[in-house]
């Protein structure tokens, strides 16, 4: 095994309709702390549970600083996608139960909005895909319907744009799609916009500081092309770019960088591998070019941009299909990644994280050969 991919020894089976990576028992993380590579600062510590474990999930930071968990998946059947939704407060460091989707879903998205309000689009309730979309006030804590989505759609992207529309695009709802929708907040309704140039799910998208949203990767069904097209909200039309990407790839990470460039790093290859390779997309160019690898091929993970202009990427998968507690920061100056000084507490993937105001992260559930209720916060 080399260290630049790990071959998925899971299956790949439907589970309720929703293709997932079939997980792996395995008890043990994979540790990168021997390979040679000077630590990056940073320590990893508990802090409350969840009421509910769960995996799938959304993490919203709220204009308070409180963060907002939504819906999910804990296991056992249909009847176990969740409407229930909760509240982290890094005051206290607790979880508490807020208002309950009306449609239980997980592999949706959740927008943060200029008003405060939280959009949830998309998603399935295991069944389903569901078209309903809602708003979470934080001020009443509760959700009400808003309009539904056009086409409905899982494993889609939401953006929220410079004006103040969202960004649905792609998905799956029994087939991969291509078409796009935007959600005005003023009128609180969808409406169909340009279609990407092929159908992709699970890819990634990215607001550029042109105003432009860069979709990178995704699969189309039958392939994980290595494309990438760009949103343009004044033409409202989808274009791809100049170059190609270095791979292609699917349940990878992309955070944009303070320079402007795109980090995307990981994933899981058409083959069956999950990758430690890493890409830089470059806005003025318009192009991708390699950069340093990560210490451990991985997917379904984390990627969060700190304060200190370095990207944390947490947990995944990879040889142990279970989870990874190892943690790498990368740097854009020296284009490296290097191990964090401490591991995650836990085995996590499908798990969210989240930048708070105080430069900490909030790392919640997941997956470790079980559904995680656990949180843990990174600390620079």
């Amino acid at each position: 095994m080399t260290p630049q991919s790990a071959r998925v020894t899971g299956t790949l089976f439907q589970v309720l309709g929703v293709a997932v990576i079939a997980l792996g028992m395995a008890c043990g993380g994979v540790s990168i702390a021997t390979q040679g590579q000077g630590g990056a600062s940073g320590t990893f510590v508990t802090t409350g549970s969840l009421g509910t474990a769960r995996l799938n999930h959304t993490a919203t930071l709220l204009s308070n600083g409180k963060v907002l968990i939504v819906g999910g998946y804990n296991g056992g059947g249909a009847g176990n996608y969740l409407a229930s939704a909760e509240l982290y407060d890094p005051g206290t460091g607790a979880f508490s139960a807020t208002g309950s989707l009306n449609k239980a879903r997980g592999f949706h998205t959740a927008t943060l909005l200029p008003s405060g309000k939280v959009l949830i689009a998309g998603g399935s309730d295991g069944m389903v895909f569901t078209p309903i979309a809602e708003l979470y006030d934080p001020a009443a804590g509760t959700f009400t319907n808003t309009g539904t989505l056009g086409t409905a759609r899982t494993d889609c992207t939401a953006t929220l744009l410079g004006n103040g529309k969202v960004l649905i695009a792609g998905g799956n709802n029994g087939a991969v799609v291509a078409s796009a929708e935007l959600f005005n907040p003023a009128t609180g309704t969808f409406a169909p916009t340009g279609s990407m140039g092929t159908g992709r799910e699970k890819h990634a998208a990215t607001l550029l500081n042109s105003g432009k949203v860069l979709i990178t990767n995704g699969g189309t069904g039958i392939a994980y092309p290595a494309t990438a097209e760009l949103y343009s909200p004044d033409t409202g039309t989808f274009a791809a770019t100049t170059g190609a990407m270095v791979s292609g790839r699917i349940l990878h990470s992309a955070t944009l960088l303070p320079s402007g460039k795109v980090l995307i790093a990981g994933g899981l290859s058409w083959t069956g591998f999950y990758l430690a390779g890493a890409e830089l997309y470059d806005p003025v160019a318009n192009t991708f070019s390699a950069t340093g690898n990560l210490l451990l091929a991985r997917g379904r993970h984390t990627g969060t941009l700190l304060s200190t202009g370095k990207v944390l990427m947490g947990g995944g998968e990879g040889a142990t299909l279970s989870g990874y507690t190892d943690a790498e920061l990368f740097d854009p100056t020296l284009g490296t990644f290097a191990a964090t000084t401490g591991a995650m507490k836990v085995l996590r993937s499908y798990h969210t994280a989240t930048a708070l105001t105080n430069n900490k992260v909030l790392i919640v559930g997941g997956n470790s050969s079980g559904f995680l209720a656990s949180a843990e916060l990174y600390q620079p």
